[in-house]
């Protein structure tokens, strides 16, 4: 998709801080971290949600969030795996992403919801 952020950067068309990469998925530092680390592990692919790739990419997506958080440094304290998976997930990039957090103890909670 030629207007996407992620697609760019997985071209090398927009610079990133990589941390991981293969032929199926690439992943950087997130530009707005939320916690010490807060890496996004991306597919090279263009696909908006989750329901847009198959078992076999999906599992090269999810094959690379444990090589990513021992490259961070966070595979043996624990980390935080993260998809916002369409608007209700208030996904703010439309290319499928997962968040890969850690670096510090996380809280409890995971979801909050806005109150209507």
């Amino acid at each position: 998709m030629s207007d996407c952020i992620f697609c760019k950067i997985a071209a090398g068309e927009i610079p990133a801080t990589l941390v991981y990469e293969d032929d199926a998925v690439i992943a950087f530092d997130d530009i707005s971290p939320q916690a010490p680390v807060h890496t996004l592990v991306v597919p090279r692919t263009h696909g908006r949600t989750l329901a847009d790739f198959d078992a076999g990419a999906l599992g090269a997506i999810f094959s690379a969030v444990p090589r990513v958080a021992q490259v961070k440094g966070v595979a043996e304290s624990g980390y935080r795996v993260i998809i916002n998976n369409g608007p209700d997930a208030n996904q703010t990039v439309q290319h499928l992403h997962v968040h890969v957090m850690g670096g510090r103890e996380m809280a409890h909670g995971m979801v909050a919801f806005i109150e209507e």
